[in-house]
């Protein structure tokens, strides 16, 4: 199978496509209750410090309970979890109490699956394709998080940073590929990462008084640093804090939010870092190439 892949573009895309859809609907698992199982354990946090016993909770994890009808409770079928094919059959609403669902679980679907896609016709077959599927599924995962919560959970961005510099260590030797980067380059991306939006926080911080941003974007530049590198740093930030200005500008003149209202950047974050996974080499090389002599 894996020399049929390899000697097929086409079909190693196609394969991709349809995985990236599988994935997309159990990421809509992971965007929907991550955020409710970190703030349950935040409550029996706070009860056990404040000397209370914590109550008694059903289990609630990725796993169970079995999905189910907000409305109805009713539980969603095998052949009704199919990624976007059940939406378009059951025409956007359950099938046990007709309620809408909500346009966003299959475009979770597509989204990841065309961006699986993209990244099988960059990559090709081989470690490096596996590596930026699994760097683009975290992304997608975290980019929702922070849009619904304006939260970037440590138990996402810390895994993501150590899969990084773990992938640098092991996978240049089984492929030779240039994802992942070496093992210098991840490890002060790790660092630089962090520490660049660390700075700029702390500088904010001490000339306003407030907040700019939350440790999860650290958190999160650093792991696109371990998987990317540290030359990669600067596109992203400049991506990030570019595309963000822009939008929040926006938002601001068209009267669609306040300015004192805070805005997600992990999102912004996590695009700049997947366009750079793709070009981010080709368009540095080129850079450099304006100042290279001939």
């Amino acid at each position: 199978m894996g020399e049929l892949l390899s000697e097929s573009a086409p079909l190693f895309i196609g394969v991709c496509l349809v995985l990236g859809l599988l994935v997309g609907s159990f990421l809509n698992v992971v965007i929907h209750r991550v955020p409710v199982m970190l703030a349950r354990r935040w409550r029996r946090e706070a009860l056990e410090l404040d000397g209370k016993l914590p109550p008694e909770e059903p289990r609630y994890d990725l796993v169970m309970p079995r999905s189910a009808c907000p409305s109805c409770q009713a539980p969603i079928t095998a052949l009704q979890n199919i990624p976007v094919l059940s939406y378009l059959w059951l025409r956007g609403r359950c099938a046990g109490c007709g309620t809408g669902i909500s346009l966003r679980y299959p475009l979770v679907e597509l989204l990841t699956g065309a961006a699986s896609a993209i990244v099988a016709w960059q990559f090709g077959y081989g470690p490096a394709a596996a590596a930026a599927l699994v760097l683009t599924w975290f992304l997608v995962a975290l980019t929702f998080i922070d849009l619904d919560t304006q939260l970037l959970p440590d138990s996402l961005t810390l895994p993501l940073l150590w899969l990084g510099i773990f992938a640098s260590l092991v996978m240049p030797g089984i492929g030779g590929a240039e994802l992942p980067v070496d093992l210098r380059s991840s490890v002060i991306g790790a660092i630089a990462g962090y520490l660049s939006l660390w700075s700029v926080y702390q500088g904010f911080r001490l000339l306003t008084g407030k907040e700019g941003m939350g440790y999860g974007d650290f958190k999160l530049l650093a792991a696109l640093g371990a998987w990317l590198g540290w030359q990669m740093l600067l596109p992203i930030i400049l991506g990030a804090a570019g595309v963000g200005a822009i939008l929040g500008i926006t938002l601001i003149v068209l009267r669609r939010q306040d300015r004192g209202v805070p805005m997600a950047f992990g999102p912004f974050l996590a695009a700049a870092g997947w366009l750079m996974l793709l070009f981010g080499h080709e368009l540095v090389d080129r850079y450099l190439s304006l100042y290279t002599p001939r």
